[in-house]
């Protein structure tokens, strides 16, 4: 598991490289998309969350209204992000990667509702999660990185 924890650690580190690359364009919407640099870099902690926590019958490490900001499915709203948000936001990046691993040495994982991604992959286990949430960031990396040409 320490190399999935490594590997998503690393796909957020260069999710951050990407935003804070172009930051002055993060809540730019390019033509052809539909979210911005902010919303992609948001919505991978939020999924993360949903696919780790809530899908083990966990609490969240984040509040109910970040999650419906930034869910599958949201785009952005018209709510000006704060400059503290946005500092807060990229710190979760770090911060809910370090509460993963350490919970998980805890056992907190156990229980996993299986889930089928609307990816076409089914979920039956936590480390399936983490798996596909390295996909899923991976794949918004990307298009973070078309945004930004």
């Amino acid at each position: 598991m320490e190399s999935l924890f490594n590997s998503l650690a690393q796909t957020r580190r260069n999710i951050l490289a990407v935003y804070e690359k172009s930051e002055e364009k993060a809540f730019f919407i390019p033509k052809g998309f539909k979210n911005h640099l902010f919303w992609n870099l948001a919505h991978c902690i939020v999924t993360q969350q949903i696919l780790c926590y809530k899908l083990t019958g966990n609490s969240l490490l984040i509040g109910n209204h970040f999650v419906e900001e930034y869910k599958k499915g949201t785009f952005p709203s018209q709510d000006i992000v704060s400059p503290n948000e946005i500092l807060k936001t990229k710190e979760l990046l770090f911060t809910t990667v370090e509460k993963l691993k350490e919970d998980y040495r805890l056992g907190l994982f156990s229980d996993f509702k299986e889930y089928s991604t609307s990816y076409g992959i089914n979920l039956i286990s936590f480390k399936d999660a983490i798996q596909f949430n390295i996909i899923h960031e991976s794949l918004h990396l990307g298009y973070m990185m078309a945004m930004v040409k």
